[in-house]
């Protein structure tokens, strides 16, 4: 036995269809956004032979120093201090925050409180000689390790 589909039920199917496609496009193009969102906080720095070792470079736009070292290894030092969020500046002998008077050398880690921890770092990629910092995922460390150096 068929049974005939109305004029009504039709255009109601037909709605709810065209509702549910309308649906999944929101949602496939939103997570499309949220990729694209996360590439754009990669920040690039520009070709890794623009850089001179034993140097640390301030990308305040990006929230983080680059900390060249002697034997080429880097690390994107972020500028937050871990005591209570102030921004570090560059010093002397690596970075002191103004706030509270805590100091860390050119690794990051504490040299004087109130900090108890090393700075956080961010994770640095390198490709075709270019290199990037994805500021979208700080990482926290209690000190330093040499297994955080990223090198060329």
């Amino acid at each position: 036995m068929k049974k005939e589909i109305d004029r009504r039920s039709f255009i109601k199917k037909a709605a709810l269809g065209l509702a549910g496609l309308e649906v999944g496009y929101l949602i496939y193009d939103s997570l499309q956004k949220n990729e694209e969102e996360s590439t754009k906080k990669m920040f690039s720095l520009g070709h890794v032979s623009a850089f001179e070792n034993n140097t640390m470079y301030p990308f305040t736009s990006g929230k983080f120093f680059l900390s060249v070292l002697e034997d080429g290894g880097m690390l994107a030092i972020s500028i937050k201090c871990t005591h209570l969020g102030c921004m570090v500046r560059k010093s002397k002998n690596g970075f002191e925050c103004p706030c509270h008077a805590s100091a860390f050398d050119k690794y990051g880690e504490v040299l004087s409180p109130p900090a108890t921890r090393a700075l956080d770092i961010f994770p640095i990629k390198i490709d075709k000689g270019e290199i990037f910092v994805d500021t979208n995922k700080p990482i926290r460390r209690d000190k330093f390790d040499k297994k955080q150096l990223t090198y060329a």
